[in-house]
């Protein structure tokens, strides 16, 4: 596994947890967001 799919796997579960806790607003959402992208972008085969 890559740095970038370890940041990813992170997000993930962070993003869940603020669900469940109700804590880090927005911006982990908007985090997530961005992992997705770099994640669809990779399973494309572009160079991110």
């Amino acid at each position: 596994m890559g740095l970038i799919d370890f940041i990813i796997v992170i997000l993930i579960i962070s993003w869940l947890g603020g669900f469940a806790l109700h804590i880090g607003g927005g911006l982990i959402h908007l985090i997530l967001v961005i992992a997705l992208i770099v994640l669809v972008a990779r399973v494309l085969g572009f160079s991110v």
